[in-house]
């Protein structure tokens, strides 16, 4: 009878040493866990100088069990490689994967998530695929998953809607698809990027504030066919042409960010494609001087230049200044001072 009760009772010890064991696991430090395997040595080496540094991978990443088969796939693919020292690829983070972190940012990032979601980038796959007006209008194609759907597991378009053509009708092929975020946070922002986290400014020498105020610039790239993120920092600004003269582009980083998207045809052409630099009485700017960073709202934005009356006793922010409108003469991206004043600079009054 003793025999067969410790026959009985082992694997039940086998599984509770398992448990403590994993309990341990997850409530040692990282330095002591993730960051102790080398098989992602590279990742590591990344968050240990991100902004997000005191902050343990499992906050992010939870945990192997926590996040299902594909997360258990992975572990086993860097055991086998530390045992046998077969090398069987990288380790990759499925899109699933990445919707739960998106889930996870928001328990520090409150606002800059309620702002993303009220914009125009919080589109999911059903608004952006089966976009009836836009599909008849440009095609699907390949191209398509270079600034939506940029981190779909598979590697073509065919495999996310049909048919691919400008009849229609169109539809997903897999419904559970239809709610998920085509351009969500990490299409713009690398996690694992070089940076500091914020720090309250010193107010014992009040008059050096302006000067020890310092912006980062961690927004980046991601190239889907290279699995790669480009900081901003290392993009470059194309040579955007209207009327056969150089526009003027903004310095600020984040425009190479947004023009890699918001971008003109081959022949970089000003305003063709989905190109919205600014031309006109607005040459030079930069996109975020107008548009909230994570919501892209422009509402409020001519307010902080232009008086609500204008000179010319029109209110500005009564204009039809949208770019959806093909009929408004103060497209606020291309609007010119001949749109208004085609006579010549009107004579002063005093």
């Amino acid at each position: 009878m003793k025999k067969m009760l410790i026959t009985g009772s082992a694997p039940l010890l086998l599984i509770a040493g398992f448990l403590l064991l994993y309990s341990r696991w997850n409530a040692a430090p990282p330095e002591r866990t993730c960051a102790s395997c080398h098989e992602i040595s590279n990742m590591v080496d990344i968050w240990g100088k991100s902004t997000h540094r005191n902050i343990a991978c499992k906050e992010c990443h939870g945990t192997a069990l926590s996040e299902g088969i594909h997360s258990l796939k992975e572990k086993g693919k860097m055991v086998f490689h530390h045992n046998s020292k077969i090398w069987s690829g990288d380790i990759a983070i499925s899109e699933d994967q990445r919707m739960k972190v998106l889930q996870r940012c928001t328990g520090c990032h409150q606002t800059e998530f309620a702002g993303w979601n009220s914009g125009g980038h919080a589109m999911n796959y059903s608004e952006l695929f089966l976009n009836s007006t836009h599909n008849k209008t440009e095609t699907i194609s390949e191209d398509c998953l270079r600034c939506h759907g940029m981190f779909y597991d598979k590697s073509s378009v065919a495999d996310i809607v049909e048919p691919l053509d400008s009849a229609g009708p169109w539809k997903l092929k897999d419904t559970k698809l239809a709610d998920r975020p085509a351009i969500p946070c990490f299409s713009c922002h690398q996690v694992h990027q070089s940076g500091n986290p914020g720090e309250r400014q010193n107010l014992s020498n009040p008059s050096s504030l302006h000067y020890s105020r310092s912006k980062q610039t961690l927004t980046s790239f991601f190239y889907r066919r290279t699995n790669t993120y480009f900081p901003v920092l290392l993009l470059a600004s194309p040579e955007i042409t209207f009327q056969s003269a150089s526009v003027k582009i903004s310095h600020d980083p984040n425009q190479r960010l947004c023009i890699q998207c918001h971008s003109p045809n081959a022949f970089n052409m000003s305003g063709s494609s989905d190109d919205r630099t600014p031309l006109g009485v607005h040459e030079g700017i930069s996109c975020l001087a107008c548009h909230d960073p994570h919501s892209n709202s422009a509402m409020a934005s001519c307010k902080n230049c232009h008086p609500a009356i204008s000179n010319c006793k029109l209110d500005v922010e009564q204009m039809n200044t949208t770019y959806k409108d093909p009929s408004s003469v103060n497209n606020i991206h291309f609007v010119a001072c001949t749109d208004c004043h085609s006579m010549g600079r009107p004579a002063k009054r005093f």
